[in-house]
């Protein structure tokens, strides 16, 4: 993992709670897949009961309409050092089983999709290029 590492996960706030609760947590699966540092690791408390840690560095969660994400995708994809970029498309929640997302997505282009969400982690001076401003999420 990367020694100054920065993550983002940025939701369209014009989605219904429940689709922006999903989208965030599909994300943020991404991005602990790609970086397991970022959680894999366990805590014992004092009467011995051992739990795995949701994450040891803050998430934000931001906000921005689909064409700004989109954007933000686009730009994130030209980065060349290690990173983690997670997007969420809208067309993905018309398919029910990954292996239809799997065989739909190569003729996806991403520059003309609706994304929902995205999720990047990497350095932090990339990260805060991208993010800086944008707004919590609230």
């Amino acid at each position: 993992m990367l020694p100054d590492i920065r993550i983002a996960i940025v939701i369209n706030p014009d989605l219904p709670l429940g689709l922006i609760a999903n989208t965030a947590s599909a994300i943020a699966i991404g991005l602990g897949a790609r970086f397991p540092g970022l959680a894999a690791q366990s805590l014992t408390d004092s009467e011995d009961r051992t739990i795995d840690i949701s994450s040891n560095m803050p998430v934000p969660m931001l906000q921005a309409d689909a064409d700004t994400i989109r954007s933000l995708l686009l730009k994130a994809l030209t980065q060349q050092e290690e990173r983690a970029i997670v997007p969420f498309p809208a067309f993905a929640r018309s398919l029910h089983d990954y292996r239809e997302y799997e065989a739909t997505f190569p003729g996806r282009d991403l520059a003309g999709e609706t994304i929902d969400g995205l999720g990047i982690a990497g350095p932090s001076k990339w990260v805060k290029s991208l993010t800086g401003s944008l707004k919590l999420l609230r």
